[in-house]
């Protein structure tokens, strides 16, 4: 399997708890919006029995001129070496894989169903849709305990401000004692917030991301409003 091997360029904090390294993008690398690959540290200055790889969703679009891991920050050897990551550094890549990628029938609306860091890869396919101006009429509906843990906030909510196929209704579950005030949906996701913007549930593809107990609860909500299974498409966010 062919291997990449870049340098990090750039590292920011996302959202709390959360950060996005930019690597450079190697010429001979291709992808397509919402794939992953793994990413292995060169010289981590330390590792565990997890290894020194993980696999990381490409929040970056294609089209982009750099590519993207954003990730939440949790106390484990990998994401130690990660924050200490310095301009220049290396990391390790093979070849992008998965198949949560956006579907070409531009008929059928997009409807992303996320929670917290599984945005990374819906971040991907819309800004990649909106740059090509593919038709897809998008919906994505991104629930966080808080705004302060929502990664990618701002930027999808002018993007949606600047496209007419583009809806973006995040909802927060749990606003109480937050430090950013919030007047937008609250609550989980669930069948009538999905029908308050969907004109035909049964229409749209539906792409789930997130924690698997979310996914889980997302996909049963979903065929019990009579959404076919070859309708819904998923992948899971475990908390590494």
């Amino acid at each position: 399997m062919t291997s990449h091997r870049t340098r990090l360029l750039h590292k920011e904090d996302a959202a709390d708890s959360t950060m996005n390294f930019r690597f450079e993008k190697p010429e001979s690398m291709t992808y397509t919006a919402g794939q992953y690959l793994h990413w292995s540290i060169v010289d981590p200055p330390e590792t565990d029995d997890e290894g020194i790889m993980r696999a990381f969703t490409l929040a970056s679009a294609p089209f982009e001129d750099t590519i993207m891991a954003s990730t939440r920050m949790r106390d484990s050897a990998y994401k130690r070496d990660l924050a200490v990551m310095k301009v220049g550094d290396e990391v390790e890549l093979d070849e992008p894989q998965g198949d949560l990628t956006l579907h070409e029938d531009t008929g059928r609306p997009a409807v992303f169903v996320i929670g917290g860091i599984g945005i990374t890869p819906v971040r991907s396919m819309v800004m990649q849709s909106l740059h090509e101006e593919s038709g897809h009429r998008l919906f994505v509906f991104y629930s966080n305990k808080r705004v302060e843990d929502a990664p990618f906030m701002a930027e999808l909510r002018a993007a949606a401000e600047q496209s007419e196929n583009f809806t973006f209704v995040p909802t927060m579950t749990a606003t109480e004692g937050a430090s950013d005030e919030w007047s937008g949906e609250t609550g989980h996701i669930d069948r009538d917030m999905l029908t308050r913007y969907l004109s035909d549930l049964g229409k749209a593809i539906y792409y789930l991301s997130g924690p698997a107990s979310m996914i889980e609860a997302m996909g049963q909500m979903l065929r019990d409003a009579g959404v076919g299974e070859g309708d819904i498409r998923s992948e899971e966010f475990p908390g590494y």
